[in-house]
């Protein structure tokens, strides 16, 4: 996790003061890229405690689609009731509440656009077929219909593995208005090379260098882990493109905290191998495996 604690510390050297829209402030650098080679070891943050089953539940919720942060609790800590989730505090945030429609209600997130994407196709009476070999059978006229993402994508690296076309995009214009939280981390784009290695390179808008980056890092690291096993892959690279990455003005002190300590070895990624659909997997079959950390430091979260 050397590329990570580089990159914290050239943004608190080199990053320019600035206001935000939570009031806080941050030290801010734009535009930033780390490489991290999934085959030597996952990229665990060991410098403070990784919250490993927030990481392995928030990645399954979107996968499955959901946008019920009590779903997430339910994945994640197996009930829907008395717990919390790193969304809880969007969930009761004052400039969303008034929207939700039932309580955990964050609206169409993550894994609601990852599955479930909605547009309009004009179409004559009849059917007709999609890039993948699917037909729908369509009246005259303006039809509203989803576009499942994930399931595409991975049919698509199963079909043509050196396709430009491999992409996971979160951020739907149109419906900014409808989510608790716009998408931080909203695009990806997969890449098989020669050798059957699966890398991934995700856009990140806004980059919580403290708090948020280092989960984002796993989150993305896991996805490409998951998908290469469901493609039959070995897994590669994990690049991660940082737009806004910013330190919160009272996260500065845990940041210098966090750089004095030395990294600890990188854990092992063990995945259930029976598992070859990526609507399958569970909290059971992921296993972070040899995880070593310094404890945890604390720091609020802006919401």
């Amino acid at each position: 996790m050397k590329e990570y604690l580089n990159a914290l510390q050239t943004v608190l050297s080199n990053g320019t003061e600035r206001g935000d829209r939570t009031g806080v402030g941050t030290i801010s650098v734009f535009g930033m890229q780390q490489r991290y080679d999934l085959s030597k070891g996952f990229p665990a943050v060991t410098t403070k405690k990784l919250a490993w089953k927030a990481v392995v539940g928030e990645l399954l919720w979107m996968i499955e689609g959901s946008g019920d942060e009590r779903r997430l609790a339910e994945i994640t800590h197996g009930s829907r009731d008395g717990t919390t989730t790193i969304w809880t505090p969007n969930a009761l945030s004052s400039y969303w509440k008034p929207h939700a429609q039932f309580e955990g209600d964050l609206g169409r997130v993550y894994g609601v656009q990852w599955r479930h994407w909605r547009t309009v196709r004009h179409a004559r009476a009849g059917s007709i077929k999609d890039d993948f070999g699917n037909y729908y059978s369509l009246k005259g006229g303006i039809h509203e219909v989803e576009v499942d993402q994930l399931a595409q994508l991975i049919t698509g690296i199963q079909r043509d593995p050196y396709g430009r076309r491999h992409i996971l995009s979160a951020w739907n214009p149109g419906e900014l208005e409808s989510m608790a939280l716009p998408p931080c981390h909203c695009f990806a784009q997969f890449y098989v090379d020669a050798d059957k290695r699966l890398s991934c390179q995700m856009y990140q808008r806004s980059c919580d260098m403290f708090l948020g980056v280092p989960f984002n890092i796993a989150s993305y690291s896991l996805l490409t882990h998951l998908i290469a096993q469901v493609c039959d892959l070995e897994v590669g690279e994990f690049v991660h493109v940082l737009g806004d990455a910013h330190i919160y003005l009272n996260h500065v002190e845990q940041v210098k905290e966090q750089l004095s300590r030395e990294p600890l070895p990188a854990p092992i990624l063990e995945l259930n191998p029976a598992i070859k659909s990526i609507n399958k997997f569970t909290m059971a079959d992921i296993k972070l495996v040899g995880y070593e950390s310094h404890g945890a430091i604390t720091a609020p979260m802006a919401v």
